[in-house]
């Protein structure tokens, strides 16, 4: 190799894979391997730990991401020349940037795996307007800022290439982040969530065919035959790719049934198509990705094979290799590129007319279409969303020199500044309120017995569903009332891919995600429907989908605007098989102490040691013991009351045991029974409460009078009073009853704690007591505390009166029919 001196100079030798150790003498950053490792570890750590940071202002994980690889890159520790030319140098780079790659072609096969064709081609006549508007005019933007670029600091380019780039550069919607954005927000089931994921497919889609067309005219040949060909081509492949793969996909789809394991050979075959589609869209000429792209919008959305492939893949690709994408980039962007007022100028510009051409097309016609003023801003801001796909499209004109490092890095920093402010600026403009129908019926205790009994059970996993259904129909009873459950089953929303694919198999209308398809497949949903056909009781499968840190609104939300008068959720720990009970995380604890502070109704902490056994138990084989455990206050009277009805059914047997202090003593309420359970405002206001009707004993003792009148002909119920001295002598008799299975205790009861420390404190001081793994192993406990409006401070859901109705509406007020 020649330098302009004329002297000759020697190519660096290639890196080999692996060293032979450093006590060998070896230098294991001289060498691809290890050299590669450092690289993706540095890449994990840094990007992490930009995500953490910008969680608490809600940003997407792709702009932590995008702002650790230009950290990576010249404009920031790159900087030092040391730190480059030892961790990312030169010869490492196209090693770095062929595994990036590999791990982009997969990512886009997980973006087609997502993008559902038939809701695209379904898509209304809002939000296909919205969605041309959204693409034609940033994209006429796009090509006017380009003449004033290529003016400036991008003279030389190829007029035509650089003038489409720009127009796809400046039109592009970023689907995966905004979906990923309105699940956060808890907008993807409001009407400007169903219109901006629409319209965002249409959008998607829209730009990679104008991708294609930027990449065939952007060849290093001029002649516009060659970009026809590509074109001709790249038709071609699509042609043959729906003709030939999509029935060899549909087959593996149709051979991986419900319940079984998916073949490996179907795996393999898959993954081998999508590599070798996108050697086919590389020889064409319109970049691998394509291919890749393709492959995964043929794979049938039906069944669980696609989301096989999206457990298989989407760790290891979204995990480790994508992350070393961004860092290609970065290192690409070079910030400092910008100087002068000339450049500061052409940032405005692009940031400019980017924004305005999103947000003014997508506002305007969003009015034209009726959308409110507030929706249609918040639409408007969301639908400028960019993200990883606006990068590809600036790589891409890089690569082909159609984009200059100045140019680039002007573009990159446009799609980080707008997709940083949607977040903000959409929770700022529009926050949808939650509305419910005021109603009465809070609590099971009720004086109208006849009215229907509804319940709200959540559940995690199929673990829950056999107690939990057990548990429904032990609360049949045999009144004439109706029982209606709505049984909700609680999923996170992670970063993960497959969370999008639950959103689409979910979303429907209403909050959270109502399921009213009958032909859902999903195992636990089957469940319900099995009961639901096998007993008189209405049962309305639910999903919520959300982060733990706020699903607990998505809970209270659902359980006000159903009107429900409990609330049963899974204790946060489970019972293993030697008996001890294991904790599913702190997240999960923290759900429960968070619906039990901004609950409208009463709630139920049910701690599950198999009532009922691991399988549903029909009607006529139901044959239970329950017994409870009465010390008095609001939260035992639940109990009882919720006792009272479960001993309706004719299989139920129950025991309730009234502990009172002998003559002189006192196991009732002193200072520090409930001091160690009050951490919050609302938990004071209980304690308030409580000690107001601790003196006053007339409600207990009319519901313990009203109980044994309305069961006296029941001789298989059970009621006694024990005399207690001591707190031992009221673990002794719980621990007497320990056969039973089931316990119902109320939250907060007047007595002293019977563990000396406990980790659940939430449960008061019985509960906490009977969840603990020293006290039983079979019997099942449901800690009820009853609704407090007093102890509300901070509802979740607005309560608004429908007709002039008040609080004493019914459950069913006039113009909103049950549901």
């Amino acid at each position: 190799m020649a330098t302009p001196n004329g002297t000759k100079m020697a190519c660096p030798a290639p890196m080999k894979a692996t060293s032979n150790g450093a006590f060998q003498g070896d230098d294991p950053l001289h060498f691809a391997l290890p050299l590669l490792i450092l690289q993706i570890c540095l890449v994990i750590v840094l990007t992490r730990a930009l995500a953490y940071i910008l969680k608490p202002i809600r940003q997407p994980r792709v702009i932590a991401e995008i702002i650790g690889g230009i950290l990576l890159g010249p404009s920031a520790i790159g900087r030092s020349k040391s730190f480059l030319h030892t961790v990312f140098p030169t010869r490492s780079m196209t090693v770095l940037d062929t595994v990036a790659n590999i791990g982009l072609l997969f990512f886009l096969f997980l973006v087609g795996l997502e993008l559902d064709m038939r809701s695209i081609r379904h898509t209304g006549r809002k939000a296909l307007g919205i969605a041309l508007a959204g693409i034609s005019l940033p994209f006429a933007l796009g090509i006017g800022t380009s003449f004033v670029l290529r003016s400036t600091i991008s003279e030389g380019v190829s007029k035509a290439p650089f003038l489409v780039f720009m127009g796809v550069a400046m039109s592009i919607t970023a689907f995966p982040v905004l979906a990923r954005i309105l699940a956060e927000l808890k907008l993807l089931t409001t009407d400007i969530g169903r219109i901006a994921m629409s319209a965002a497919a249409v959008n998607d889609v829209a730009a990679w065919v104008l991708l294609a067309l930027a990449i065939a005219i952007s060849g290093s040949d001029d002649s516009p035959v060659i970009a026809l060909w590509v074109l001709l081509c790249g038709v071609a492949f699509l042609i043959v790719a729906f003709f030939v793969l999509r029935p060899g996909l549909a087959l593996m789809a149709r051979r991986s049934l419900e319940g079984e394991p998916v073949k490996e050979i179907h795996i393999c075959i898959t993954l081998s198509l999508v590599l070798a589609a996108s050697f086919v869209t590389d020889t064409i000429g319109i970049h691998a990705l394509f291919g890749a792209f393709v492959v995964g919008i043929l794979v049938p959305k039906e069944g669980p094979f696609a989301g096989i492939l999206i457990e298989k893949i989407e760790d290891l690709v979204s995990g480790l290799f994508l992350p070393l994408y961004f860092v290609s980039s970065g290192l690409k962007t070079n910030v400092a590129t910008i100087s002068g007022a000339t450049s500061w100028g052409l940032l405005v510009l692009v940031i400019c007319t980017a924004c305005i051409g999103k947000i003014l097309g997508t506002f305007i016609v969003s009015r034209l279409c009726k959308v409110p003023i507030r929706e249609s801003l918040a639409l408007a801001f969301l639908m400028n969303t960019k993200g990883l796909v606006e990068l590809i499209v600036l790589n891409i004109g890089k690569d082909r020199k159609v984009l200059n490092d100045q140019t680039f890095a002007i573009m990159v920093l446009m799609a980080l500044f707008t997709t940083f402010i949607t977040t903000p600026i959409v929770t700022a403009v529009y926050k949808p309120a939650r509305k419910a129908a005021p109603y009465k019926h809070r609590t099971v205790k009720r004086k109208d017995i006849d009215s229907e009994f509804r319940i709200l059970a959540c559940f995690h996993s199929t673990r829950n569903i056999p107690t939990i259904i057990n548990l429904i129909e032990s609360s049949r009873g045999t009144r004439r009332q109706k029982l209606c459950v709505y049984a909700i089953h609680l999923m996170e929303l992670s970063e993960r891919s497959s969370a999008i694919s639950m959103i689409h198999k979910a979303r429907s209308n209403g909050l959270p995600f109502w399921n009213k398809k009958h032909e859902n497949k999903d195992q636990m949903v089957i469940a319900f429907e099995a009961y639901r056909q096998l007993s008189s009781v209405i049962v309305r499968p639910m999903t919520a989908i959300s982060a733990l840190s706020n699903i607990h609104e998505d809970i209270c939300t659902s359980a006000a605007q159903k009107r429900v008068a409990i609330i049963l959720i899974p204790f946060h720990k489970h019972q293993r098989l030697d008996g001890a009970m294991e904790s599913l995380g702190h997240s999960f604890h923290l759900v429960n102490k968070r619906v039990l502070h901004h609950a409208p109704c009463s709630v139920g902490i049910l701690v599950d040691r198999g009532f009922g056994g691991t399988t549903q138990v029909s009607a006529s084989n139901v044959s239970y013991k329950i017994v409870v455990p009465f010390f008095g206050g609001p939260d035992d009277r639940e109990a009882l009351a919720y006792g009272m009805r479960m001993a309706e059914h004719p299989g139920i047997l129950l025991n309730v045991i009234r502990f009172v202090p002998s003559p002189g003593k006192s196991l009732k309420f002193d200072k520090s029974v409930i001091e160690d359970n009050v951490d919050h405002e609302e938990d004071e206001l209980m304690l308030s409460e409580f000690k107001s009707t601790h003196s006053d004993k007339e409600k207990e003792s009319n519901l313990y009078e009203e109980m044994l009148v309305e069961n006296k002909a029941e001789e298989s119920n059970l009621y006694e009073e024990m005399l207690v001295e001591n707190k031992a002598e009221v673990v002794d008799a719980l621990k007497a009853l320990n056969k039973y299975n089931l316990f119902l205790v109320g939250r907060m009861v007047p007595t002293v704690p019977l563990v000396n420390k406990t980790d659940c404190p939430e449960l008061g001081p019985v509960g906490s007591f009977l969840a603990s793994s020293e006290f039983s192993t079979t019997a099942s406990v449901l800690v009820v505390q009853q609704y407090n409006p007093s102890a509300n401070l901070h509802p979740l859901v607005e309560e608004q009166a429908y007709y002039g109705e008040t609080s004493s509406m019914p459950d069913s007020p006039h113009g909103v029919p049950p549901v």
